[in-house]
């Protein structure tokens, strides 16, 4: 056997209360010494179950009913193959290859490590666990590189863990490793706890290394850096990789061969060319179609495998205002911002003395620095910008969510919301009148399973602002949420349901279901469509174009992912570091980016095609979203001071009047 891992005919049954779910169903594929490949479907389609199974780690209510799962480490002496499928879960020689032979990286990394143990002890454990295999197979100064020796089958002590440890924190890319040993998850970002949980799977050297949905959570640039330092680490290593995803954007640019399961079935598999440029399938077809790619033309639509038709009832009918206000103005914006900030204290303990007496280092953080926009009235602006550069922050200060900072009123800053002509100064609102108002903005959020609440049923949960603003009797409300069901795409006989009972796309159409249960002139989406599966994506995506022509919708829409804003957006503003850094058309933004960290976030985006590799020199090794990096005429010398300047062509861009050597325009 030539191969490291052959799955073959692969079955994994779960007992559930009505009978038996074929999650894998005669799954086969194989992984050689050294190579890449990718297990590509929607969200219970088995990929996760296959990985599982492979790691012996599948949940009491699963068993494995046939075929096996042969692995052959060639760095041990073993002559032949062992069947994982044959071995119990919690026995020896499974304890041996997980981690040791065979790892595997979280999709999640914050619910994957212990939020009550640091770094350093976490990945320090599986360095104790399985150091004496390393110094079995060769030195252990062999395996990391620092003259650490000891004899064969005596274990690491604590020290040496940690030694370890620290080197392979600083191998895959932590700025201060030392520091790092004594860091919970709590205190990193999702770059860096993603960096630890592929720190962790990696120190044991394993042959296999199985990454299950490794940068789904994570923004375009950190994700690439990820794929990169994943590349690197497999190449220093040798060690062979399975990717397990549902964006093929990734699978172009990091596999060799793709396994398209379906259902628990293989339904197509081959080379990385073959897979994209030949596809045979109707369902890798249809994954295909539903990817957002740049420069879509305005008339083409995302083809979802399953397309959702809303349905508008006479409740929903277009709103049309009865009566403007005397100063109505249709050219005016919806909304209009201007100066606006918001900074948090953060202290910092560098003990437990400090941390427990509550002292040490104060910083301030601007999480909104100076942030000015419009959004024009019936248009898509899109926001976008990596996880901390304030977008959240931003979007709950127009909901008055939270409080933005008085210091702004000597710029003569604030929110300005036009009601049809009646001007809204929505930081000066208070009790009824804020209340009055949250009919006219409403918010879509991120995550719809802790966004809906799990006691209540569908019903409950898209009539709840129905009752709180006192909309209709209970008919009325009845028939609206009904309308609403049948709005976005779902079936009004499920109303008693609850939200576990949906899937993760089902739940998102329930949270916009509820949005517009009081048919709002504007809806803040934020980031609607980050942790769903292409295809789902697409079914979102398209529901919310089909809903802003239908309703005569306005939205501001998050994301940190520029393929999606390109395609849903009319407008592009970008953010980082709590400030706009460039505002534009969606085709001048891609045609013509200016600032460096709009460069950047566009070479990010991995594309469908494996001819269109990402180019991470672009990312100026990850320092694109620090200002103190970028080129003079964008960073904040002192000499000049920074303003919007007005490019043409609606764009505009903050930087200095070097860049063009004209006197700045302030953007209207």
């Amino acid at each position: 056997m030539n191969a490291l891992l052959r799955v073959d005919d692969l079955k994994v049954h779960f007992r559930v209360h009505d009978g038996t779910l074929k999650a894998v169903d005669g799954v086969s594929f194989t992984i050689n010494p050294g190579a890449t490949v990718a297990l590509v479907g929607e969200s219970g389609s088995g990929k996760s179950v296959c990985s599982q199974a492979i790691m012996g780690l599948l949940p009491k209510a699963a068993r494995i009913v046939g075929g096996s799962i042969l692995f052959q480490d060639p760095r041990t002496n073993r002559t032949a193959p062992i069947d994982i499928a044959k071995l119990r879960r919690d026995g020896p020689e499974m304890r041996a290859i997980r981690g040791g032979g065979i790892s595997i990286i979280f999709q999640e990394p914050m619910t994957s490590l212990s939020a009550l143990h640091t770094v350093g002890d976490q990945i320090g454990e599986a360095v104790q666990l399985h150091g004496s295999r390393l110094s079995d197979m060769h030195s252990i100064g062999e395996q990391i590189g620092d003259g650490l020796r000891t004899p064969a089958g005596k274990k690491l002590d604590r020290k040496q863990a940690l030694e370890v440890t620290e080197q392979m924190l600083r191998m895959v890319g932590f700025p201060d490793p030392k520091r790092a040993l004594r860091t919970f998850p709590f205190e990193l970002s999702g770059g860096l706890r993603q960096r630890a949980m592929i720190a962790m799977a990696l120190v044991c050297r394993p042959a296999l290394l199985i990454a299950d949905e490794p940068t789904t959570a994570l923004d375009v640039t950190i994700q690439a850096q990820i794929l990169k330092l994943m590349k690197d680490l497999q190449a220093e290593l040798g060690m062979a990789m399975l990717m397990i995803t549902h964006d093929l954007g990734v699978v172009a640019n990091v596999a060799e061969e793709v396994v398209v399961m379906y259902r628990g079935r293989v339904v197509e598999s081959g080379g990385i060319d073959d897979i994209f440029r030949n596809a045979e399938h109707p369902y890798l077809k249809a994954l295909l179609n539903a990817v957002p790619r740049f420069g879509m033309p305005d008339d083409e639509r995302l083809v979802p495998i399953r397309e959702i038709k809303p349905a508008t009832g006479h409740l929903l009918a277009e709103k049309k205002p009865v009566a403007h206000a005397s100063g109505y103005d249709p050219a005016a914006p919806v909304l209009s911002v201007r100066h606006l900030h918001k900074t948090y204290a953060i202290k910092k303990a560098d003990t437990l003395f400090e941390a427990l007496w509550g002292i040490g280092r104060t910083r301030t953080v601007h999480a909104v620095n100076d942030v000015s926009f419009d959004v024009r009235r019936g248009e898509c602006l899109g926001l976008v910008g990596e996880s901390g550069c304030g977008k959240t922050t931003l979007s709950k200060i127009l909901m008055r969510a939270i409080t933005a900072d008085q210091a702004m009123s000597d710029q003569g800053g604030g929110v300005v919301y036009d009601d049809w002509g009646r001007k809204i100064d929505v930081l000066a609102l208070r009790n009824h009148e804020l209340i009055e108002f949250r009919r006219k903005l409403q918010f879509i959020f991120q995550d719809p399973f802790s966004s809906l609440n799990p006691r209540m049923t569908v019903f409950d949960i898209i009539s709840e602002p129905l009752v709180i603003h006192d909309v209709g009797d209970a008919a009325h409300r009845r028939e609206m949420v009904g309308e609403l069901m049948e709005l976005v795409g779902l079936d009004r006989r499920h109303l008693s349901r609850y939200p576990h009972s949906f899937s993760g796309g089902q739940r998102q159409r329930l949270g916009i279901a509820r949005a517009l249960a009081l048919r709002p002139d504007m809806v803040i989406c934020d980031e609607p469509v980050s942790a769903l599966d292409v295809s789902i994506q697409a079914q979102i995506l398209n529901l919310l174009r089909d809903l802003q022509d239908r309703l005569g919708l306005t939205y501001l829409f998050i994301s940190h992912n520029l393929a999606v804003v390109d395609y849903i957006a009319d407008r592009i503003a970008v953010m980082c570091a709590g400030r706009l850094v460039e505002l534009a058309p969606g085709k001048e933004l891609f045609r013509n980016p200016v600032h460096p960290y709009t460069q950047a976030l566009v070479s990010a985006v991995p594309e469908p095609d494996p001819s269109k590799k990402l180019d991470l020199t672009a990312l100026m090794e990850g320092k694109a979203s620090i200002p103190a990096e970028w080129p003079v005429p964008f960073r904040d010398s002192g000499s000049e001071p920074l303003d919007w300047l007005d490019l043409g062509n609606d764009h505009f861009v903050r930087a200095t009047a070097a860049l063009t050597g004209r006197t700045t325009e302030k953007a209207a």
